[in-house]
């Protein structure tokens, strides 16, 4: 862990207290001028770090920078060995770790980032991930005998983890929601996207690793959403609020794992995701490559399929595909 990094995890722990130059150095095995330099490295990162005489140095309770040390101080003790690295800019933290996941790295790497050039959602589609306004995040998984019908539940779980999670840290009276499959929802805007990528062994056809991959809109971004996202995307909050990130972030981490730790003994997770389900009982157009249907959607089954009921009568559980809802705004 570099200078920087260990200061940043001291001053994190104890946001709005005071430390000494000397109290800092003796605590970390620095030199007076070593934490000098830290300082102002972190300051020059956008900190709002104070130095008072005869008090000693003081990270202020209003940051709200995404940075490991700030998420660690919330995650709960079962996931002290997770290895969590925040990067500036990522092309798509997605790919990054699907990069890292070919190589071998092992299920408990999670990386984040505060901006991506090259964000990646679901059809192919572009993710539009700005800086400073959003959470960026990818999560490696390597669960043990898990097909392709098994890993759309990966992502069942982050949404129905990400909306209490959200619930949790904002003060909305109203709770987030889901729209089938992936995409969450709140105040009738999308404010969350989830895109769960995984490698498939040829020979058994199991689920090797999955990537799970979500942004959050935390807040609006500077310069506004394109004109093509604007009807669509929404976010979070509207005003800056004192280290939500860090606190969203290890919200969804703690909710996220219990759920995925615990999900053949206890499937909890789906009953939360039927609760936040803001399809069950409308009337929805099922969109394919090919085609497009008219259903009414009668509920969500304990594999997370859409369970449908087309004009003609017939029934049919779905696994994958789109819908549009009416009254809710769509992707292009």
């Amino acid at each position: 862990m570099q200078t920087k990094e260990k200061l940043l995890e001291l001053l994190e722990s104890n946001r709005g207290s005071y430390f000494s130059g000397e109290t800092i150095a003796r605590t970390l095995s620095l030199s007076r001028t070593a934490v000098w330099k830290a300082v102002k490295s972190l300051q020059n990162d956008g900190y709002a770090i104070t130095a008072v005489t005869n008090k000693g140095y003081c990270l202020s309770e209003q940051n709200d920078i995404l940075s490991a040390q700030g998420i660690r101080k919330y995650l709960s003790s079962e996931l002290t060995g997770l290895q969590i690295t925040v990067l500036s800019t990522v092309s798509s933290t997605n790919s990054l770790l699907r990069e890292k996941a070919a190589g071998g790295t092992q299920d408990n790497c999670v990386i984040l980032a505060n901006e991506q050039t090259a964000g990646r959602g679901r059809s192919g589609r572009s993710f539009f991930s700005p800086a400073e306004t959003g959470i960026y995040m990818s999560l490696l998984l390597r669960p043990g005998n898990c097909s392709s019908e098994q890993a759309l539940q990966i992502t069942t779980m982050a949404a129905a983890a990400v909306c209490a999670s959200i619930d949790a840290v904002s003060d909305s009276e109203e709770q987030a929601q889901i729209k089938w499959v992936n995409d969450i929802y709140l105040h009738g805007k999308k404010v969350c996207g989830i895109l769960t990528e995984g490698s498939f062994s040829l020979e058994n056809g199991m689920l090797e690793y999955a990537v799970l991959g979500l942004g959050i809109n935390i807040y609006p971004p500077k310069q506004k959403f394109p004109a093509e996202l604007a009807a669509l995307a929404g976010s979070v909050f509207q005003t800056p609020r004192d280290d939500v990130k860090n606190r969203l972030a290890a919200e969804f981490l703690n909710r996220f794992y219990d759920y995925y730790t615990r999900s053949e003994a206890s499937p909890d997770y789906i009953e939360e995701y039927r609760k936040r389900s803001l399809v069950i009982g409308k009337q929805v157009l099922l969109v394919s490559a090919s085609e497009s249907k008219s259903a009414v959607v009668l509920g969500i089954d304990n594999q997370c399929r859409l369970l449908v009921r087309y004009e003609n009568g017939r029934e049919e559980a779905c696994s994958s595909g789109e819908i549009r809802v009416k009254g809710v705004t769509h992707e292009n």
